[in-house]
């Protein structure tokens, strides 16, 4: 397991990356659906700040490892349902 601070930089340098992909999508998009790109913008920043902030408060009772598995698996998800999202704008 990496520690908690590479995990956060994983987690912003992912969310980064695809907050500049929606804002490139959008501009050779043109402007037609300006609500949804802001909506998907919305959810990239509350994934980020979600996840980050999880991170330093693990869930009590649970074992670290499978909390940061779990961890894993659900920001992977969103992820990738963020970035079919984005595909189609």
């Amino acid at each position: 397991m990496a520690n908690k601070r590479d995990l956060k930089k994983i987690i912003n340098y992912i969310c980064s990356d695809l907050f500049s992909e929606c804002i490139a999508a959008s501009l050779y998009n043109g402007n037609k659906k300006q609500e949804e790109i802001n909506a998907i913008l919305t959810s990239i920043i509350i994934v980020q700040s979600n996840y980050v902030c999880r991170i330093s408060h693990p869930e009590p009772g649970m074992s670290k490892k499978a909390y940061f598995k779990d961890l894993k698996e659900k920001f992977t998800a969103q992820i990738e349902e963020i970035t079919d999202n984005i595909a189609n704008i």
